[in-house]
């Protein structure tokens, strides 16, 4: 699948674009939520990971605008944060993700989600 990884802190981004390049994904990343839309447009991602809280705009309003790409409707979405609160799950689910994990994610979630997403995918 094609993931993109968003998360303002460079080294836990990238730690997770090698695991999920290990696991035979093609990974991009972004740091924060306007350069994650840009790189979306042109990635064309199956599956974002999207941290919350990031500086030029946060996690949820990266996530509200990418759902209004034509292109974007069956992207898998994924809070990937470490806001774990009733609160900031309604927040996310406004937003429009599909699913939202608290960090440090759990590898053997991480790949559930990751194989219930390629069931998803055309």
């Amino acid at each position: 699948m094609r993931v993109l990884v968003v998360d303002d802190n460079v080294d836990s981004a990238d730690s997770l674009a090698l695991l999920l390049g290990l696991m035979g994904h093609t990974v991009c990343t972004a740091h924060d939520g306007a350069e994650a839309l840009e790189q979306a447009e042109v990635f064309r991602p199956d599956l974002v990971l999207m941290d919350l809280g990031m500086p030029r705009m946060d996690g949820c309003e990266a996530a509200r605008r990418l759902r209004q790409a034509p292109w974007a409707g069956s992207v898998v979405l994924v809070a990937l944060t470490g806001w774990g609160q009733d609160e900031d799950r309604r927040r996310t689910e406004d937003a429009g993700f599909d699913h939202h994990l608290i960090k440090p994610v759990d590898a053997a979630a991480l790949e559930a989600l990751l194989s219930e997403a390629e069931t998803r995918m055309p």
